[in-house]
Parts: C-alpha cells; sequence; structure tokens
C-alpha cells in the first residue's frame, strides 16, 4: 500500500521539535522511574536523544519503503533493530540500572513518540490508512528490540559477574600466598587459581604499588559481652557465621564503607574478596577517623610478596580485636598483648591447663569461681564493681577470689599471676573451652 507524503513530513516535524520531544520523553521517565531520575541530567538527556533520533529514522524508512520489516528478526536488516554500538549502550546502562527499567523506559519513550506523531498526523489530516502500518511495525520493532535488550544485558551482566569471580579468586591468592609470580599472566586476570597448580593471573593487579591486607566484619557480630573472658555469650569461635559474599547486604555495608581507601585494579574495580566468609582485600591507605562502623584487622603496606604474611596479621588483629569486643581499626601490633593471645596459642593452652584446670575438676563450682575472677579482671581489680556485675555482695565475690587463689595456687596481688590468669581467660574466651 502507497504511503501519503504526511508521513514523512510528521516525521520531519519531530525532528525538527526533538529538543522539546527529548525533554517530554526525560521528564516522563524521571517521573515514573526512582532510578532514572537518579541518573544526572546531562548523562540521561544525550542518550535519550540519540535514542530518539535513531527510532524517528526508522519510521520515516519505513514510510519510504512502503514495507513492514519485523524488527530485529532474522533476514530483515540491521538497520531496523538497535545500533550496536547502542546495544552496547544501554548494557553498560543496565550494570547501574535494573534491567526491568530500562525496558519500561523504552515503552515510555515509544508512547510519547507515538502520541506526538498522531497530533502531527492529525495535523496535517491523515488517515487511519496511514498509520495502521506504521503502528503494527512499531509494536514489532519495540517487541523484538526488547527481546534484543533483555539478551544483550543478560550476556553482559554474565560477563561482569565472571570478572567479578576471576579478580575475587585473584585477590584470595594474593591473601593466602597460593599466587605464583614467575608465570607468564594474561592481561585480563582469567587465569584460573587452584590448590593443585597455584597458579593465577595478575594483569589487572600493580606488582608494583605497596597495599595493606585487611580483614573486616560488622560489630554486630562481636559478642556483646566480651571485653575480657568469662563474662555471658559464646566465644568466637561459636559467632554468627561470617558474610556468604558479593550478594550479601552485610557485604556490601563493608565494602561501602571501606571504598575510599580501597585498592582497585587497571578498571576502577575494588580488589575485595571473602575468605573463610569473611570480607577481605586490599586497601590503598589506612581509613582515616575511627572506623567505628567495622571491626577492622589491619597488615602493614607491602608489595605482593608480602601480601600472604601481612594478611596473616591483619586476621590476627581482626582476631584479638572481635574477641575483646573491640570496634575499629587496628594492627596486630597496637593490639598488644590481645593480638598475641592469638598469635601464640600454645602459650595459652599451657597456661589454661596451669591455673584453670584445677576448677575445671570441680564442675559448677569451679565455673562459679572463675566467672568471679575474670568479672574482678574484667573491672579493674575493683571488687565493689565486679560484685555488681555479678548480683552478689562484696564479701560474697571476696569469698570466691580467695578459694579461686587457694584451689589454682595463684595471688590476685601478684603482677605475674594476674598476667597468667589474664592470658589463661583471654585463650578461652578466643579458643573456646576445648582450645
Amino acid at each position: 500500500m502507497e504511503t501519503s507524503t504526511t508521513v514523512p513530513e510528521a516525521v520531519a516535524a519531530l525532528h525538527t521539535a526533538i529538543d522539546a520531544l527529548t525533554d517530554e520523553v526525560v521528564d516522563g521517565l524521571r517521573a515514573q522511574l526512582p532510578s532514572y531520575a537518579a541518573v544526572a541530567l546531562h548523562q540521561l538527556r544525550p542518550r535519550v536523544m540519540a535514542s530518539l533520533r535513531n527510532s524517528l529514522s526508522l519510521v520515516q524508512r519505513w514510510s519510504e519503503e512502503r514495507r513492514s520489516p519485523q524488527g530485529a528478526a532474522p533476514g530483515e536488516g540491521a538497520g531496523y533493530g538497535i545500533p550496536d554500538t547502542h546495544l552496547d549502550e544501554i548494557t553498560a546502562l543496565a550494570r547501574a540500572l535494573p534491567v526491568e527499567d530500562i525496558i519500561s523506559a523504552y515503552r515510555i519513550g515509544t508512547d510519547v513518540v507515538w502520541r506526538r506523531f498522531g497530533e502531527e498526523m492529525a495535523a496535517r489530516r491523515g488517515t487511519a490508512e496511514d498509520l495502521l502500518p506504521i503502528a503494527e511495525t512499531l509494536r514489532a520493532w519495540v517487541d523484538a528490540n526488547t527481546l534484543r535488550i533483555v539478551r544483550s544485558c543478560r550476556v553482559g551482566i554474565q560477563e561482569d559477574a565472571r570478572t567479578d569471580r576471576r579478580r575475587a579468586a585473584l585477590v584470595r591468592a594474593l591473601l593466602l600466598g597460593q599466587a605464583r609470580w614467575d608465570e607468564s599472566l594474561s592481561a585480563d586476570g582469567a587465569g584460573a587459581v587452584g590448590p593443585d597448580d597455584g597458579e593465577v593471573a595478575d594483569g589487572p593487579y600493580d606488582r608494583s604499588a605497596l597495599r595493606l591486607p585487611f580483614r573486616a566484619c560488622l560489630p554486630e557480630a562481636v559478642p556483646s559481652e566480651a571485653v575480657l573472658p568469662g563474662g555471658p555469650g559464646a566465644a568466637p569461635g561459636e559467632r554468627t557465621p561470617g558474610h556468604p559474599g558479593p550478594g550479601d547486604r552485610a557485604f556490601h555495608r563493608i565494602v561501602a564503607a571501606l571504598r575510599p581507601w580501597l585498592a582497585l585494579d587497571t578498571a576502577g574495580r575494588p580488589l575485595v574478596t571473602t575468605v573463610d566468609g569473611e570480607v577481605a582485600g586490599l586497601l590503598a591507605g589506612r581509613p582515616a577517623g575511627l572506623c567505628r562502623s567495622l571491626v577492622l584487622g589491619l597488615g602493614a603496606p607491602v608489595t605482593p610478596s608480602g601480601i600472604a604474611a601481612e594478611f596473616t596479621r591483619a586476621t590476627q588483629a581482626l582476631r584479638a580485636a572481635v574477641g575483646f569486643g573491640l570496634v575499629g581499626a587496628f594492627t596486630r601490633e597496637e593490639l598488644g598483648l590481645r593480638a598475641t593471645v592469638v598469635a601464640l596459642p600454645a602459650v595459652g593452652e599451657g597456661l589454661v591447663r596451669l591455673r584453670l584446670a584445677p576448677l575445671a575438676e570441680r564442675g559448677e563450682d569451679g565455673a562459679q569461681l572463675e566467672e568471679a575472677a575474670a568479672a574482678y579482671l574484667r573491672q579493674g581489680l575493683r571488687l565493689d564493681a565486679a560484685a555488681r556485675t555479678l548480683y552478689v555482695h562484696p564479701n560474697t565475690l571476696r569469698n570466691r577470689l580467695r578459694r579461686f587463689e587457694e584451689i589454682t595456687g595463684t595471688s590476685l596481688r601478684d603482677p605475674a599471676d594476674l598476667a597468667e590468669i589474664w592470658w589463661a581467660l583471654a585463650h578461652r574466651r578466643l579458643h573456646g573451652p576445648e582450645g
């Protein structure tokens, strides 16, 4: 069927008024889609205008060729589909916006264009015979390209996920000492990491840079009464399981808190992963301030060859901070004797046998005496304060402490004995009753 000249004239009018048409579409997107409202106007408007120009050009071509192509269907020619460059841009946009919102945006834009096109056709006395073929073709084009958008975005997101997994594997290998630095490494970081060959591709990592290994968790994972061993609550080994990984909300909270200081690869992605369910990775510098939203164990700034050793120290710092109920960022050195309790478990085991084993033989009575000594230490050797935390009279606590000294063969007035009792209780708290 012949198409009248009213169609190209209407399209030309919309081309002339492309700025106003773009503004109308942008306003509709921002009003109906919160994700688009969050995109900066200077980023959104050029994309919308480019999409409108492409759509109007297709309508004009349809009218000139006097036929109804089937969008992006095979054999119909690439000219009726979304240009590949524009499709790549949509795929990139899907990394920041939900795919369903991108599809909704296309339909919102189509509705605006079709309404304005109908107004232009009515002004030129266009007939139903002029509009019907265009409407059918436009509907088929939108449906076909919506499907193409979904497929393209799915592929792009899957590729991003694979890249993220490779990066996480690389960072984990660096932290655990599984990277082999004398390998010929690919530029995209696609090498495999395995317990047998230990090979990893480190293309996106700058081996000349100094980085701080870290390991982190959220404060709510810390036992509430862990300032000193002996209080109620589970040992750190029994605490809430760590964060499962990048899909977890806690993981994103930790990464967001550390983002200003996270080391990045050459693509600008953070060098972060999980180790045994906890967030770990590399920092470009020490976080400023007190970092009260996290419990963070830090290593010293090192080149890749020293990362594994410093990550071990960062892990010990995290374990000590969690065990003693501390919140903030700490190195092992800053935690002093607390970190040493974590680093030297054999010493703690010996002191538990020496100082606490005699109490274990007395069952519930022995546990009560151990609790009394722990409260006394936890309150800075202040008898009345410790008695209040145990809800007993000071004389009752004084009697329990005397019996503790008799049974364990220690003196709570001797600094050396106090240190050994503190270490034994700390070891019990950090490593559990069987530690």
